[in-house]
């Protein structure tokens, strides 16, 4: 398949009685958010929802009638995180259908705290001055508080924990958590049938992004590289991303993850090497995409992604024993030990 083809509408049959059903996501360079539709009697229950948009519910509703179903044959929404392409979609059909939503208990700060209060998000405002990084707060401007979208954050039926099962009509779904791209991100394990629903968590030709969540967590670079062993202790498990296409190894795509955030460790401390001292400072020293763009290239919002990533491989180093840290004037320095 080629890299774009898994964007093209309507349902793919991926595995016996699952079906990949890839939803727009317009104005982002995603593309699509690939929702797994999993048959369970005369019910279906999707992994993954959507966001909450006009396209992604006509869309759905579209892909579901090839199947010979309607939205109102969905009984549960399992959701691997809580950003907007995966859990939205799935509290606004509930509201017209009454479909049950779980999501992962690690969520529960960021859901319970700035979402559902509707208040602005400042801490990424903060993060970014820390990071040494006013620059990008000042062209950012408003967008620095992503305030969330109205009616569209509730809280889920159920929370989901690590080793949970799942019974459904004809297969167990084992609940995994894998904190690192949001706190409380899980994957689903289908043993029997050799499928892992994998979310953002391994994806098949980009890296997620670390630590974008209303709660910041203080080390998620070391949760990600952790849960990103966790799946490769498993056994090798077909890998059904959110975002790409399918593909017969996780623990292939796992293997290029931790020797990409490696190699990614190595060019930010020989960053330090060459004189950056804080997050900004080094990440417009190092490329980035598959393309290597200078941090200039990157709009804003990526700008921003950028830093707090690069921030979170510095930390990592400080854990690790190979740098140092000291915070002057509320930026945090780093140096070379």
């Amino acid at each position: 398949m080629a890299r774009d083809e898994w964007t093209e509408p309507g349902p793919v049959e991926v595995a016996a009685g699952v079906h990949r059903i890839p939803l727009p996501l317009p104005s982002d360079a995603l593309r699509a958010v690939n929702v797994y539709a999993i048959e369970d009697g005369d019910r279906l229950v999707l992994i993954d929802s959507g966001w909450a948009l006009r396209e992604s519910r006509e869309a759905l509703a579209a892909a579901l009638r090839h199947l010979d179903r309607d939205l109102k044959d969905i009984s549960r929404f399992l959701v691997t995180h809580i950003h907007r392409d995966h859990y939205t979609q799935a509290v606004a059909l509930r509201r017209e259908f009454g479909h049950r939503v779980a999501l992962g208990i690690g969520e529960r700060p960021s859901l319970s705290g700035e979402l559902l209060s509707g208040k602005p998000l400042p801490q990424y405002a903060d993060k970014l001055l820390s990071c040494g990084a006013k620059v990008v707060i000042d062209r950012i401007g408003e967008a620095i508080t992503i305030k969330p979208e109205p009616g569209v954050w509730e809280e889920p039926d159920e929370w989901l924990s690590d080793g949970e099962t799942i019974h459904l009509a004809d297969r167990t779904l084992r609940v995994v958590e894998t904190p690192g791209h949001t706190q409380g991100h899980v994957v689903f394990v289908d043993s029997d049938a050799g499928l892992l629903f994998a979310g953002d968590h391994v994806l098949p030709h980009i890296t997620p992004s670390i630590g974008f969540e209303a709660k910041l967590p203080e080390q998620p670079l070391r949760d990600y590289l952790g849960s990103l062993k966790t799946v490769r202790a498993m056994p090798d498990l077909r890998l059904l991303p959110a975002h790409g296409a399918v593909s017969d190894s996780t623990h292939a795509r796992v293997d290029e993850l931790l020797d990409h955030h490696e190699r990614r460790l190595d060019a930010i401390a020989a960053a330090l090497g060459v004189g950056a001292a804080n997050a900004y400072e080094v990440a417009r020293l190092i490329g980035w995409t598959r393309r290597e763009r200078h941090f200039d290239e990157l709009d804003v919002f990526n700008q921003m992604l950028a830093v707090m990533e690069t921030g979170a491989h510095l930390d990592l180093l400080v854990l690790r024993g190979r740098a140092r840290s000291e915070t002057l004037d509320g930026v945090v320095h780093y140096g070379l030990l």
